[in-house]
């Protein structure tokens, strides 16, 4: 209804991502699984009921959104128009969750709210799809008992830092930019490796040089000790953003790491093990400043 255009993010994205990738002969429509909206039961893994039933009160998306005008809105609009594509996306990333154990590797377009925990939502994140991932993989597939998030957005992912503050089958790697939103202190204890990135850390620099490499090294690092990873595209407040992560997604499949093939071959009987900190060892260094 053109109320995204009163929000920085860019809510047009996810389909331009998927468009560049056809351009590209890259993707074509059966390579996609399409994703099932999440269910009350599902998002009730983690989410409280007093949560969700928040979420019934457009004043309360608004403020999760950060888009005034939402306010405004009946509910039964802003479930069908705002919160149902993010539960859609939600549900991806809990499919992707498990793809990617049978298969090696999996993409999510949407997805990486990573500013949402159980009970709170904000910074555009109204589900914590990240957290339900990872339960959903721990309470329903046999052999996963340990988790990495390896969380590379500008911004702290203060949601699913919250979730699992004091769970030691998870290890969080977070690079951020720590005078940013959201600053949180608490959150922060979760964190097992922090790198906090300074003012000067220009976006043109960022873009340019640090998203498909950071990308690279992550897939490089879980792909050769056959750990699945599961990647979700999070944020993007800049119009060549989605060409970027496109751009990334390419050079995956260039170097073999997302090949289809090598996809199905390496995740034969796969043994999901911890993602060992030498996982992240090499992205310490990629913090351009």
């Amino acid at each position: 209804m053109g109320l995204e255009k009163l929000h920085p993010f860019d809510a047009g994205k996810w389909g331009k991502v998927i468009d560049f990738l056809k351009e590209e002969k890259l993707l074509v429509d059966d390579l996609i699984v399409q994703a099932q909206e999440a269910t009350e039961d599902d998002l009730l893994v983690v989410h409280t009921r007093r949560y969700l039933n928040k979420l019934k009160w457009s004043f309360v998306v608004a403020t999760i959104t950060e888009i005034p005008p939402v306010l405004f809105l009946p509910n039964f609009l802003v479930q069908r128009k705002v919160l149902k594509p993010l539960r859609t996306q939600t549900g991806g990333t809990i499919m992707a969750g498990k793809l990617a154990v049978d298969r090696g590797w999996a993409i999510n377009v949407g997805g990486g709210f990573h500013h949402c925990s159980s009970d709170k939502g904000g910074g555009f994140c109204a589900y914590a799809d990240i957290t339900l991932a990872i339960k959903f993989l721990f309470e329903r597939v046999q052999g996963v008992s340990k988790a990495t998030i390896i969380d590379l957005d500008a911004h702290q992912g203060n949601g699913h830092e919250r979730d699992f503050i004091d769970d030691s089958r998870v290890y969080i790697m977070d690079a951020y930019n720590r005078y940013i939103y959201p600053g949180d202190g608490f959150a922060k204890r979760a964190i097992k490796r922090k790198v906090e990135l300074e003012w000067g850390t220009e976006d043109t620099e960022y873009l340019q040089k640090g998203i498909v490499k950071r990308d690279e090294i992550v897939f490089k690092a879980a792909r050769s000790r056959r750990v699945p990873i599961l990647m979700v595209t999070s944020g993007g407040y800049q119009k060549r953003t989605a060409r970027i992560i496109a751009d990334s997604i390419i050079n995956l499949h260039n170097l073999g790491l997302i090949d289809k093939e090598l996809a199905t071959s390496g995740a034969e009987n796969p043994k999901v093990e911890q993602m060992l900190r030498k996982c992240t060892k090499d992205l310490t260094n990629l913090s351009l400043q």
